[in-house]
């Protein structure tokens, strides 16, 4: 008799309500930081830096839960990769939960906060592109292969601006960074992943 409870392709949807949950519960987080700009504009000023990392980070977010269509194809599911997934989607949130903290009583301005946390928010944001790594290998040599050496580049590079940001205040770096970032990331999701094969 067989032992099997599941094929791979029935285990694969479980696995990504529970992403699902954890990257909804990010873009919420998002959204309710940016409808509280709105709702009290005049409460904090606001700092162009700041957000365009969150457009980046919702950009991100969104993009993760279409690029993990990937891993339909992965045919043998372990607690490990499940966890390792789910630890992804968990870094994914606390970047959120670090742009738009619960209050910004001790704080001035959305710069003072975003310059006071950043050590915190970069670290975390190389340890996506470092994870992402990983979750690229989990889906196979032929995934992987299919990023060719700009990949190989592009991780290094990011993780290297991610500790200089960590270190450096200056604001020229930081909108140099966050632009730079938003362009490679709009010019990367629609060159590579702008249908899901």
């Amino acid at each position: 008799m067989p032992t099997e409870i599941a094929s791979p392709h029935d285990i694969f949807p479980h696995i990504r309500i529970v992403m699902g949950m954890v990257i909804g519960l990010g873009v919420t987080r998002l959204l309710s930081g940016t409808a509280r700009i709105v709702q009290h504009p005049g409460q904090y000023r606001l700092y162009a830096v700041h957000l365009a990392w969150v457009a980046s980070v919702l950009l991100m977010l969104v993009h993760f839960w279409w690029w993990e269509f990937g891993l339909y194809a992965i045919e043998n599911w372990t607690f490990g990769k499940y966890l390792f997934i789910i630890f992804y989607a968990i870094t994914l949130f606390l970047l959120c939960a670090l742009l738009f903290p619960d209050s910004m009583l001790d704080y001035t301005s959305y710069e003072d906060y975003f310059y006071s946390r950043r050590a915190w928010f970069f670290g975390l944001l190389a340890a996506t592109y470092l994870l992402d790594v990983v979750d690229t290998l989990l889906k196979g040599p032929e995934h992987f292969a299919r990023f060719g050496n700009e990949y190989l580049i592009r991780t290094p590079v990011f993780v290297a601006l991610c500790l200089v940001a960590i270190l450096v205040r200056d604001r020229r770096f930081h909108v140099a960074f966050v632009a730079a970032a938003l362009v490679y990331q709009v010019s990367f999701i629609l060159r590579l992943f702008d249908t899901i094969v």
